[in-house]
């Protein structure tokens, strides 16, 4: 039996700039990617389905911003890859959109060629995960009232599911899958972060700070060496 060629990755742009979402368009269907359109964060999400692949989202638009747009799908769980597109380019602006679940984010104006880059390094990196072998029979981590299912993604404290998002647990279950081992700033971003360009240390930082702050009680688990890095220390559960 002949078979089936493997469907191309579909992505939603959103943009209120009807050009840019056209030069996007006729750019990644030239690079084989299926194209759809939005140009609002409201059509979007009356457009988003399971089949997409990955989201290029505007940060400024008339109504809903792109980080209220993202924020608003991590909360329902959607965990679709989100690349930020914005003029918003100062360092915070940057943490901000990693820190509401971003995956990547690329300042206007923008080269065609860096934004095909992109999307194929994340597009890259989520089939990395998806087909890694799993761990079934250490499917979760166990500390206290803590645990953490690294088979379904979810963090569980007592009978409360804590939700974290897909870069967030990333993070939080490297660190327990090796505790007491101090990892570098440089050694979580080439981990968690390796197919994706352009992160800096700091942006660790901020994900350990919202993981800390998700924690609660726990919080003191992801210990700092100054100078060094983070760890997960079960000594202080």
């Amino acid at each position: 039996m002949k078979q089936q060629p493997a469907a191309s990755p579909k992505i939603l742009v959103v943009d209120d700039e009807r050009d840019i979402c056209e030069i996007l368009e006729f750019n990644l269907a030239n690079e084989g990617f299926e194209i759809t359109c939005a140009y609002s964060a409201e059509e979007a999400l009356q457009k988003l389905t399971d089949g997409y692949s990955l989201m290029l989202l505007d940060v400024m638009m008339g109504g809903m911003s792109g980080y209220k747009l993202t924020e608003t799908l991590r909360r329902s769980q959607n965990q679709i890859p989100i690349i930020f597109l914005t003029a918003k380019d100062t360092e915070n602006d940057m943490l901000t959109g990693f820190s509401v679940g971003g995956d990547d984010y690329i300042a206007k104006p923008f080269s065609v060629k860096e934004v095909v880059a992109r999307v194929k390094a994340v597009l890259k990196r989520q089939k990395a995960i998806a087909e890694a072998p799993g761990k079934e029979e250490n499917a979760t981590l166990v500390f206290g009232d803590m645990s953490i299912n690294t088979k379904l993604k979810e963090l569980a404290i007592g009978a409360e599911k804590i939700a974290l998002t897909k870069t967030e647990f990333e993070v939080l279950a490297f660190l327990a899958e090796n505790p007491q081992r101090v990892f570098s700033r440089s050694e979580i971003i080439d981990t968690i972060w390796r197919e994706t360009p352009f992160v800096t240390e700091r942006t660790v930082d901020v994900h350990i700070t919202r993981l800390r702050k998700k924690l609660g009680q726990y919080a003191a688990a992801i210990t700092n060496r100054s100078g060094y890095g983070y760890r997960f220390n079960t000594e202080c559960l």
